[in-house]
């Protein structure tokens, strides 16, 4: 956890410097990063890999210490939650890209769906997993709060009302790294702000989408993580899960309008693939909030009344 958080320090003190020297130089910002944080042997860690697991890490704690903590939820109920949570993102993640984005490559390609390989004209090569969506993500943590429902007990709506806000800042970190790995940018600007993201061979100066996207999620999680705190005790059921879909998916597809597209048959659509995600959550979002407003959702958890097992090696014996 300590390495984590001093590679994240580096990230974030590199990444300034990038800006603030290149900014001096051209209207652009010359964006040169190294993706690659540091190698073990020759396993090369880059920093969306350590951004990933920090966000893990610092959503766990935060968990812990504003939700299990003070609302008596024993430890372990976090644990299952933290692991389901991790196999729905990943699983979710990785199937969504292969099915919304590259379907007609993956469908004659199943291993590489599964597997961190890749059919080259070498043979087959360990290439990790490239290629992950959000929205598949999303629906990977829907399923796997389903899951946790059905094996601990805790409703749906109260666990997705805490677990958006952290979601929300998990999202900061995961665009940063995308940022480090100079992809998933924007169309070409004539703004003071564009990139030139020179590792990526292209020369000419782009939106930062990723900077738009950790700046929209990191206000979504400030109004999510104060509603909570401030007025968790008068909220209905799924208010803050509402809130969530709505926020994010409508930054999510605004900025996509200045997104370049990921695959090149989204060239022509009216709306991109990205976009098109992001209308059912929103309107999923919608029908939620009025159901919660007009207290559709239930009444509001009492954790007390809970039969709720607790984590037998924190016992003492």
């Amino acid at each position: 956890m300590f390495r984590d958080a001093c590679c994240s320090c580096i990230f974030f003190h590199t990444f300034a410097k990038n800006i603030i020297l290149n900014r001096m130089l051209l209207n652009a910002i010359i964006w040169n990063f190294d993706p690659i944080a540091f190698n073990i042997g020759s396993m090369e860690i880059r920093w969306y890999s350590l951004l990933f697991a920090l966000a893990f890490i610092v959503s766990y704690l935060i968990l812990k210490k504003f939700v299990f903590d003070k609302e008596n939820i024993p430890v372990n109920y976090l644990d299952k939650l933290a692991f389901y949570i991790f196999i729905g993102v990943f699983i979710g993640a990785r199937l969504g890209h292969c099915l919304f984005y590259e379907f007609s490559y993956y469908s004659n390609h199943i291993a590489e769906m599964i597997l961190p390989i890749k059919q080259t004209e070498d043979g087959i090569k360990l290439t990790g997993y490239q290629g992950l969506a959000s929205h598949g993500g999303a629906i990977g943590i829907l399923i796997a709060v389903w899951i946790y429902y059905k094996k601990t007990g805790l409703p749906m709506l109260w666990t997705l009302d805490r677990l958006v806000i952290i979601v929300a800042l998990a999202g900061v970190f995961i665009r940063l790294g995308n940022l480090a790995n100079s992809e998933i940018y924007g169309i070409a600007t004539n703004s003071d702000w564009g990139f030139i993201f020179v590792r990526d061979h292209d020369f000419i100066p782009k939106h930062p989408t990723q900077l738009y996207e950790a700046g929209a999620y990191l206000l979504c999680f400030t109004v999510l993580f104060f509603l909570f705190l401030k007025r968790k005790d008068s909220l209905a059921p799924g208010f803050l899960f509402s809130l969530f879909l709505i926020l994010v998916f409508s930054f999510r597809f605004i900025i996509e309008s200045v997104k370049e597209v990921q695959e090149a048959w989204e060239a022509d659509m009216m709306l991109n693939m990205g976009q098109i995600l992001s209308i059912p959550f929103i309107l999923l979002g919608i029908v939620i909030l009025i159901m919660a407003l007009k207290g559709m959702t239930g009444k509001r958890l009492d954790v007390s009344k809970l039969k709720l097992t607790p984590d037998k090696s924190n016992k003492k014996k």
